[in-house]
């Protein structure tokens, strides 16, 4: 993961930490948060064994393995094509207030990752992470959507996105 360039992006929320962690923590939460959701299955949800099934609206089919759980903090996972490349996520979330809190998502994709990182670097600053940053962007918004109207996120609901929608 070292060699991999990541890319992140985080929003505040006008919920407590507690909240926000209930929103990111419950099984199949995509379902109702993610813009680009199609499914959002549970595989396994014990503690140390934590798994789902992500389906996008494009039909890409990925499986979610959780790596760490920090309860109230956030958690590690990698994620791709089930017997493909994976990539390494981590969510985090910093309380801020009484009924404020930060969540932060970090994506260190495995796009590129066989480059030498001299050779990603160009690569990855023009063509990855504009596409991941907006991916994030999306994605963040839809928890703070789903948080604040109390209703599922509509597929597509901050624009189409070439990857996922």
């Amino acid at each position: 993961m070292l060699r991999r360039l990541p890319v992140s992006n985080l929003a505040d929320f006008e919920v407590s930490a507690e909240r926000l962690w209930e929103a990111i923590s419950e099984p199949g939460n995509l379902n109702d948060s993610h813009p680009f959701c199609d499914s959002n299955e549970v595989i396994s949800w014990e503690d140390g064994n934590r798994s789902d099934r992500l389906v996008y609206l494009s039909g890409l089919n990925y499986v979610r393995r959780f790596k760490t759980w920090e309860e109230g903090v956030g958690y590690t996972l990698v994620i791709g094509e089930e017997e493909g490349p994976q990539s390494y996520v981590e969510w985090e979330i910093d309380p801020l207030g009484q009924d404020q809190s930060r969540l932060t998502i970090t994506v260190y994709p495995y796009l590129l990752a066989r480059l030498p990182r001299l050779l990603a670097i160009l690569p990855h600053a023009f063509w990855v992470k504009p596409r991941l940053q907006a991916y994030l962007n999306s994605v963040v918004s839809g928890f703070r959507y789903h948080l604040e109207e109390g209703d599922r996120v509509p597929r597509n609901h901050f624009g189409k996105h070439p990857w996922f929608s």
